[in-house]
């Protein structure tokens, strides 16, 4: 068992219990959550209520959340880098190529299926404890709670954009400083696997400064704000830089002039968004310490950016 707590925010006031549950422990169902209000294992201020009592804002909320086995993503023998493990948490380091957790033509081979080989007692969690995702092609950093408080209290420091996330990029384009995207996120109105700036999406924020330039090519460090799906990959390409091998949203492969054979190999087997996970941080969920990790880029990334310094030297910004 593991005893969740929250306090109701006073822009709730008004709302039934089972809503208010439902935003404020969004891992789990409302049916669920419905059930452990019927079944007296919620306390509001000490006292069990109904699903539909309306409450005033302000409120102490205990939640006695009963572990559930996932039973639709089996185990499976796949190598994990993990750089930081303890009773509550585990750091992994995701190789570009590794879906994070089961979907759409991907139901076996993912972070979550090696997650629960590596330690069975995650299969009580929500996605066997991932907290956040990158996607497939991104390498780097990812968090994994290993127990439903340590969960609760990362998804909360999620939702309140505290958690630090940092990443380097390689574009296309010659930038010449950085800056602060704010443009609004949403599906492509035409194309559903994209993503787009649009008036209507969700609201999106990415920080990025220049580390290197080239002459066709920089490479910069990105810190996310946000969290939507693409967002980095989206703003820079809605900048007119897009990611080197970005498959959606840097357009048709060109290859630029003056290109040294060692660049054009290297341009021409870079499969994937030039994309890296490199820097988290957050506070641990049981000992309040503020912890930090960093990841350098991985060999694909290194040789590119080598090519790149090879084939014209760097312009200091």
């Amino acid at each position: 068992m593991a005893i969740l707590t929250a306090t109701v925010p006073d822009e709730m006031a008004g709302m039934r219990l089972d809503q208010i549950l439902s935003s404020l422990f969004s891992d789990y169902s409302r049916s669920k959550l419905q059930t452990w209000v019927k079944s007296e294992r919620v306390k509001v201020d000490g006292v069990f209520l109904k699903t539909r009592t309306k409450l005033e804002g302000g409120e102490w909320i205990e939640l006695d959340a009963e572990p559930e086995a996932v039973l639709n993503c089996e185990a499976e023998n796949i190598p994990l880098d993990i750089i930081y493990e303890d009773e509550a948490l585990l750091i992994v380091n995701k190789p570009a190529g590794l879906v994070v957790h089961p979907g759409a033509g991907n139901w076996t081979g993912t972070l979550q299926n090696a997650l629960l080989y590596y330690n069975q007692a995650l299969n009580v969690l929500p996605r066997a404890g991932i907290i956040h995702r990158i996607d497939k092609d991104t390498s780097g950093l990812l968090m994994v709670a290993k127990t439903l408080q340590a969960h609760h209290n990362l998804s909360d420091q999620l939702q309140l954009r505290s958690i630090e996330r940092e990443y380097i990029a390689v574009v296309r384009g010659w930038m010449t400083a950085g800056g602060t995207i704010n443009e609004p996120i949403g599906r492509h109105p035409q194309d559903r696997i994209r993503y787009t700036v649009r008036e209507e999406g969700r609201e999106a924020v990415t920080h990025y400064r220049l580390m290197e330039r080239f002459e066709r090519y920089s490479v910069i460090r990105v810190k996310l704000e946000t969290g939507r799906t693409h967002q980095i990959r989206v703003h820079m390409a809605h900048l007119h830089y897009p990611l080197v091998g970005d498959p959606l949203y840097s357009g048709s492969f060109q290859m630029p002039a003056k290109c040294s054979q060692n660049l054009e190999i290297q341009l021409r087997n870079f499969k994937r968004q030039a994309l890296h996970a490199t820097k988290l941080g957050l506070v641990h969920p049981v000992t309040q310490e503020t912890m930090q990790w960093e990841q350098p880029i991985p060999e694909d990334m290194r040789l590119l950016i080598a090519a790149l310094a090879e084939n014209d030297a760097p312009l200091t910004p």
